[in-house]
């Protein structure tokens, strides 16, 4: 019985550990891609472009018919190809949540209405299944964002092919999260509330709470304190202006008042989330200087009112406005693949493939502080890019055969893959 049981483990952690991927070594040496279309992320294109990568940077990205620049180090033909910088997927619970039907499996919030001092990264799961699904469809790098209360948390930025959390990082606590209220609210009839939308009469007061809490986080961090307060600690590089206020908010009216208390407060760097109804006001949310990161765009319009289309129209109007836009995910952890279509879905509706492309690159990077390094097939940034045979915002297009996160080769396998090969040969047979 007991070698049983013996084989028994041992087969279950042979199945485990077969079915992850084991991240890529880190990259030395030169790569040159030659031949390639450059979609660099700002905008610009180079059809046959020659990009010089050492020690996982990029060293340079040059027009190959202009260039007298050789070819060094490992040499990689993607002639016919096209080349872009990795994905960044926004406002996501990747690696927090493994089975939403799971409990157990779930991590993304936290008992309590004000968690600023709560950093999703420490309970990101490197290993999720989840995770190693983003990566054949180009999405290389996510923000992974907690759920629930009025302040749900800190979020990090991380690279998706890593050992643990502490690999993952590539910003830690790049920003804290607050749920706005809404001024209206469904009437729960489980309670014996009429059923439908009322005012919510609450509204001012629970803004007036938040108002209070960063005005009580402010004096704390202006101050000398003989006991620590982790939940006021928190917000000093918000109040300091080091890092971004992500709000979360849809209406227009809630929206207005939030441009209002980022000017009463004297926040410097607030970014709305959803911003549903944005595109109604989108030069008062220009002349602001905010940023917004839009909902997931492959979503039903919110109202019966609403044109059918309104989700797909809003990146072109707030861009159009001089609003610095970029797309998210709603909360969302496996639909985060499908943010490339969410960017190809935009271009039916008048913006160019090349600005769509930056609402999940670059523009993306600079909403996160990341763009640095990120965001762009630019000389002195990660080589974190990849290489797709078609268009890469398009579905049929999207065939990635080459990826790198700072250089280093990452596998394109993923449980879905290993389905996919499976079943393909069977039914070839």
């Amino acid at each position: 019985m007991k070698n049983i049981r013996i084989i028994l483990i041992a087969f279950l952690i042979a199945i485990n550990a077969s079915a992850q991927q084991t991240p890529a070594p880190q990259h030395k040496g030169e790569i040159t891609l030659k031949g390639g279309t450059a979609h660099i992320g700002n905008g610009k294109v180079i059809e046959n472009s020659i990009i010089f990568i050492e020690d996982g940077k990029i060293t340079g990205v040059y027009d190959a018919k202009s260039t007298t620049m050789e070819p060094k180090g490992e040499v990689i033909d993607v002639t016919g190809k096209h080349i872009y910088p990795g994905f960044i997927a926004a406002d996501t619970t990747l690696g927090l949540v493994e089975i939403s039907a799971v409990r157990a499996t779930e991590d993304q919030d936290e008992i309590g209405e004000f968690n600023p001092h709560i950093e999703a990264i420490i309970a990101y799961n490197a290993e999720s299944k989840v995770v190693e699904s983003m990566r054949p469809n180009g999405v290389l790098i996510a923000q992974t964002v907690p759920q629930g209360g009025t302040i749900s948390g800190t979020s990090s930025v991380v690279q998706l092919d890593a050992w643990n959390w502490e690999d993952a990082v590539v910003e830690r606590g790049d920003g804290v999260h607050l749920n706005w209220p809404s001024s209206f609210k469904r009437g729960r009839w489980w309670l014996g509330e009429e059923p439908g939308y009322s005012p919510n009469k609450s509204y001012t007061e629970d803004i007036t709470e938040i108002k209070d809490f960063i005005k009580q986080s402010s004096a704390y961090s202006g101050g000398e304190n003989d006991v620590t307060n982790l939940t006021y600690g928190a917000m000093k590089s918000i109040l300091d202006g080091d890092n971004n206020l992500y709000i979360h908010v849809d209406g227009e009216k809630e929206i207005l008042d939030v441009l209002r208390f980022k000017t009463e407060m004297n926040l410097d760097h607030v970014v709305l989330v959803g911003a549903y109804r944005g595109y109604k006001i989108a030069d008062e949310i220009a002349k602001a200087n905010v940023p917004v990161i839009l909902a997931r765009v492959h979503s039903l319009p919110g109202a019966e009112d609403d044109d059918y289309d309104v989700s797909f129209k809003m990146a072109k109007t707030l861009s159009d406005a001089g609003v610095l836009v970029a797309l998210g995910n709603s909360g969302e952890y496996w639909q985060s693949r499908n943010i490339p279509f969410y960017a190809g879905q935009i271009t039916a509706y008048g913006m160019s493939f090349e600005d769509a492309l930056s609402l999940i690159t670059l523009n993306t990077a600079k909403i996160m502080g990341i763009d640095a390094t990120l965001g762009s097939l630019e000389e002195g940034k990660d080589a974190t890019l990849f290489v797709s045979t078609g268009n890469a915002l398009e579905m049929k297009g999207n065939n990635v055969e080459k990826a790198m996160i700072k250089g280093r080769n990452i596998s394109l396998e993923s449980h879905q893959t290993e389905l996919w090969k499976r079943y393909m040969e069977k039914y070839s047979r």
